[in-house]
């Protein structure tokens, strides 16, 4: 970590009027929910001898739902996980939020404006007649039922669903109209999210992740690191 670096990011932050950071499983390891493509990431475990992918498509929901929820419980809910210094320092900074992730924690940390591409683990439907039902409505180790008769769904989006449109919109009209740009946590090879960054017109482009990504080229700065390190970096 450069000290060059961060003294130009914390300049270029300060000086930006609209920042928007694009977030991906990477910014809640430190909350201890773990990533998906890492070499311990969930993707990288069987589970009950299936993939991991599998498990969490539309069709398997559909066709084993006591599997689906079995897996759902036990590698993708952390009831017990709180934003940490990195939630809660682009919350602090009023930076608009577009993020992969389904965990709530930027939300938890108090940022305003959140896209969640892939939805919230907290909310969830009756497929039937479209009831809403918190997170805490729904019990471990069954699957759940409306009142109707119909099955609830998290909403999550599964593998073979499409992103919700307006979440789309709102996501790429921020990142369109953003001064500043700052991704975090994410391998950016999970399309469409990744794409939206091509969305962005401005000249400080940001990438704060462990590893190199596909997109690093094309940034104005790049710095590879822990997330949380890199906050106290800034916040000194």
């Amino acid at each position: 970590m450069n000290n060059n670096d961060i003294l130009t990011l914390k300049n270029w932050i300060n000086s930006s009027k609209k920042i928007v950071v694009f977030t991906g499983a990477g910014i809640s390891v430190p909350s201890g929910i773990p990533d998906f493509r890492s070499a311990n990431g969930i993707y990288n475990t069987e589970y009950d001898g299936l993939s991991p992918e599998e498990i969490i498509s539309h069709s398997f929901f559909v066709k084993n739902p006591k599997m689906f929820y079995k897996f759902y419980f036990d590698k993708m809910i952390y009831l017990n996980a709180e934003p940490n210094l990195a939630h809660k320092y682009f919350a602090k900074i009023g930076a608009t939020i577009v993020t992969q992730n389904i965990d709530n924690l930027h939300t938890l940390a108090g940022s305003k404006t959140v896209y969640e591409l892939h939805g919230n683990v907290y909310r969830n439907y009756c497929m039937r007649c479209n009831k809403f039902y918190d997170l805490k409505d729904l019990k471990k180790g069954e699957v759940p039922y409306c009142e109707c008769g119909g099955m609830i769904k998290p909403d999550v989006v599964l593998y073979e669903e499409g992103l919700d449109n307006n979440t789309i919109m709102g996501a790429i009209k921020s990142i369109s109209d953003a001064d500043m740009l700052i991704i975090v946590g994410t391998s950016l090879r999970v399309y469409p999210a990744a794409g939206f960054i091509n969305y962005y017109k401005g000249d400080k482009l940001v990438i704060l992740n462990m590893e190199r990504t596909p997109f690093d080229s094309g940034a104005n700065l790049a710095i590879y690191g822990d997330i949380v390190e890199i906050v106290k970096e800034l916040e000194k």
